[in-house]
Parts: structure tokens; C-alpha cells; sequence
């Protein structure tokens, strides 16, 4: 099947079969896609959080409302940005850059002092924003990967975010949890399956200047 194929072929999940578990290798895909997603600068100021935990698994799901995905689905992500970052942690980048490449962290000053500029030149409630906002990068290329390989997926974000923090001890690591990733296989008994996607034509969608 083509991209586009496979993207018509995937639905928001509703129901999993739980008899069905992904493979390893399929475990293992789907955590190296979260983990090569492209953020702002590169700065990757985020966690993804893989509950494997049953009894874990149940009380995130009383603490989202009771939405089934959290305990059917064969694996489960919680995706958690920083709470804040600092000038430690934008130096903290540069050496990966520069170990991982070789070259001298003197090199990259420029670069540097721009992403320590843009940090603190926001407020804590604009860089909290800022640093929410790139997880549903990570969530969209998760939920393509997963569509390019026929694994179905569930992005939610409906969810007791406090409580998911204190019950997944976010809050002591300085994170803070964004959005949930459930991946798996549809039930045969999940009729949204069958419901025809539900787009606006491009007509609509598109400006062409």
C-alpha cells in the first residue's frame, strides 16, 4: 500500500484486540520514531514514558476518564515535555552535538547563544507552551509510522494530566505529561473501523498564493 494508502486505512483506534501484541522489532520501531523526531533547535526537551505496568495501566485509565485504549492496547506511551529548560540544558545539547559530530563545542557558540537567547527571552508560562507544543510533533510522526507499517494507534490527550504526573512520578524528574500514545491492533468489534474518514476536500484546505 502507498503512503496515502495507508493513511485513508487508519482511524483514531477505539477498541484494541487484546490477544494481539506488537513484536519487539515492532516495539522497538515505534520508540526509534518518537525518538528521531525533529523539535525546535534539536533540543528533544522531552520523555517518552512506555507503561508496561497492568495494574499501572489501569489506574491511568481511571485517570482518563476510563477510556478503554489505555489497558487494550498491546503498548502504551505517555509523552511528557520539560517543564522548563535552562542555560544547562541548552549546554547540555551542544556537547552531544559536538561529541556526536566531532567538532569543538567553541564551534558551535553562535548557535549556542541563540537557542540560550530564545530560552530566556520567554517567560515560564510562554517557554511551558513552547515546550508543549513540540510533543504533537513527536505524536504526529508516531501515529505515520505506525500507519506506514499497519500498527493502529490512539493519540489521546483526554486525560487527568496531574494525576498521570503523580501516578507516573513525572513531577520529581521535572517533567510534565503531555499526551497518550496507544498502539496496537483494531478489535473486530470496533465499528469505527468502518465509519468513511471524514475530511474537508482540499479545495477547502488549501491557499495557493
Amino acid at each position: 500500500m502507498s503512503t496515502l494508502d495507508n493513511l485513508n486505512w487508519r482511524y483514531a483506534t477505539k477498541h484494541y484486540d487484546t490477544s494481539k501484541k506488537l513484536s519487539p522489532e515492532q516495539v522497538e520501531l515505534i520508540k526509534e520514531a518518537l525518538r528521531l523526531t525533529p523539535s525546535s533547535f534539536g533540543l528533544q526537551a522531552w520523555k517518552f514514558v512506555h507503561v508496561t505496568n497492568p495494574e499501572l495501566r489501569q489506574q491511568l485509565r481511571e485517570a482518563a476518564w476510563n477510556q478503554p485504549q489505555l489497558t487494550e492496547a498491546s503498548d502504551l506511551f505517555i509523552l511528557a515535555t520539560n517543564a522548563s529548560i535552562d542555560e544547562a540544558f541548552v549546554d547540555r545539547y551542544i556537547k552531544s552535538i559536538a561529541d556526536t559530530r566531532g567538532i569543538p563545542a567553541d564551534a558551535l557558540k553562535g548557535f549556542r547563544d541563540m537557542m540560550v537567547g530564545s530560552v530566556s527571552g520567554r517567560t515560564p508560562e510562554q517557554l511551558e507552551t513552547w515546550l508543549s507544543r513540540q510533543v504533537y510533533i513527536a505524536l504526529g510522526v508516531a501515529v505515520a509510522v505506525a500507519a506506514e507499517n499497519h500498527i493502529d494507534s490512539s493519540p489521546m490527550e483526554g486525560f487527568d494530566t496531574a494525576k498521570f504526573d503523580e501516578l507516573l512520578g513525572l513531577s520529581a524528574l521535572g517533567l510534565k505529561s503531555r499526551a497518550i500514545f496507544a498502539v496496537g491492533f483494531r478489535s473486530p468489534e470496533d465499528s469505527d473501523q468502518n465509519n468513511k474518514k471524514v475530511r474537508f476536500p482540499k479545495e477547502e484546505m488549501f491557499i495557493e498564493l
